[in-house]
């Protein structure tokens, strides 16, 4: 989301003053002079925030305020003054406003008020987002988060391939959840009504996927880890798919699949009979940018089921999750979220994961690497349109990528 914030103030060299605080701090303001000029661009999904003075001619700062909380109600205005009017404040503040600052006030205080309005922001933005995807009965929406371009390519890949009757393939780094993907696209299928079986293709006989094929009959059948299948059911697999029968088959592995068809291991027509619709899930380290997102779901998963109240997720704890590589994935990422929601995590909120006495610099240059490296896989390796990306003069990404040994050209 874009940091934004809307300056409302009648005097010009208090807006350029407040501006250019903003900018230094890498958020976006945009200045209006008064309530007139600002309302046009007050809506109920504004992604940002409000900094307003008070005392303006014709409507004032309380008018812009009970105007905002009439379009959204949880929209952060945050109240400027000139004067030292405690009444003023305590009349602020009830009236719902978010902070109250008093002109001149030191850029530390204004942006630590404007940072913490913009993760309220930010963070109801997110819930309301998640509320109307569960509404909308979309199962990919409800059931596979993540926000960043590759949590959306692999939402739309699964809708695209449910669509069709075609055999699929779900392939995905251990603890990605390949049964859930797996499940979402039976969800979203025209065979949603039917039944959907899961069973691990590890010592299945022909005889026990005959059974498995019966109880998902006018359904679908998932068989978890295929390269565990035995040769011998391999082939009756391959002998039901070529009969066209009345079940959708999807197959699931973390293996390394074309490895295991050249060592014999996976009869190669039925790879390549499975590979026809193929759907990657992505690890979290290539998309850490949905690591918070899916760490508050399942806290709040947790905490519903244990009955507690979720605890607050501080900056730290976010800090410490991003820092990390997460081999295990979303079942890792599960693991801590339910220790976190029982109390049972370390000081910082999550196990640190990434050696012993790794200290805040060493975690915040493993964030920003997964940062650079993320921006350049989203551009393909175009380093100009990486550092427009991130908002980095070119020269300042470039330092940065020798500094992690980065290079481009990995990335095309």
């Amino acid at each position: 989301m874009i940091r934004r914030v809307l300056i409302v103030d009648d005097d010009a060299a208090v807006r350029e003053a407040l501006s250019q605080t903003l900018e230094l701090a890498d958020l976006s303001p945009h200045c209006t002079g008064s309530f007139i000029e600002a309302k046009d661009h007050i809506s109920d999904g504004f992604e940002g925030i409000i900094l307003s003075d008070i005392r303006m001619p014709g409507r004032d700062g309380f008018f812009l305020l009970e105007h905002t909380h009439k379009l959204d109600p949880d929209l952060p205005v945050i109240l400027l003054t000139g004067e030292g009017d405690i009444p003023m404040a305590v009349r602020a503040m009830g009236q719902g406003a978010f902070g109250f600052l008093e002109k001149p006030c030191a850029a530390a205080d204004l942006l630590a008020e404007v940072e913490r309005a913009l993760k309220t922001r930010a963070l109801v933005l997110e819930n309301r987002r998640l509320k109307a995807q569960l509404e909308a009965g979309d199962p990919a929406a409800r059931m596979l988060f993540g926000t960043s371009d590759m949590a959306v390519a692999l939402r739309d890949r699964v809708r695209a391939v449910a669509r069709t009757k075609a055999e699929v393939l779900v392939s995905g780094p251990p603890g990605s959840g390949i049964s859930k993907v797996a499940e979402v696209i039976h969800l979203s299928s025209a065979l949603a009504k039917g039944a959907f079986i899961k069973t691990p293709a590890a010592g299945l006989d022909p005889a026990g996927l005959a059974a498995a094929l019966e109880l998902a009959s006018g359904g679908t059948l998932f068989l978890d880890e295929l390269g565990a299948m035995s040769a011998e059911t391999q082939f009756a697999l391959l002998d039901y798919l070529e009969q066209e029968g009345s079940v959708r088959l999807i197959a699931g592995s973390s293996a390394d699949l074309p490895a295991l068809v050249a060592k014999g291991r996976v009869n190669p027509d039925l790879y390549y009979r499975l590979d026809v619709s193929p759907v990657r899930i992505p690890s979290l380290s290539e998309r850490r940018e949905d690591i918070p997102v899916l760490f508050r779901h399942y806290v709040a998963l947790a905490s519903e089921q244990a009955g507690l109240t979720p605890p607050p997720i501080g900056p730290a704890v976010i800090g410490a999750l991003m820092a990390q590589d997460w081999p295990g994935n979303a079942r890792a990422l599960m693991s801590a979220a339910m220790r976190f929601a029982l109390g049972l995590a370390d000081a910082d909120g999550v196990e640190s994961g990434t050696g012993p006495g790794l200290g805040l610099a060493a975690q915040l240059a493993q964030v920003e690497r997964s940062l650079l490296v993320a921006a350049l896989r989203r551009q393909q390796g175009r380093a100009a349109e990486a550092a427009r990306d991130l908002k980095l003069p070119r020269k300042t990404f470039y330092d940065k990528l020798a500094r992690y040994g980065l290079r481009p050209e990995d990335f095309r």
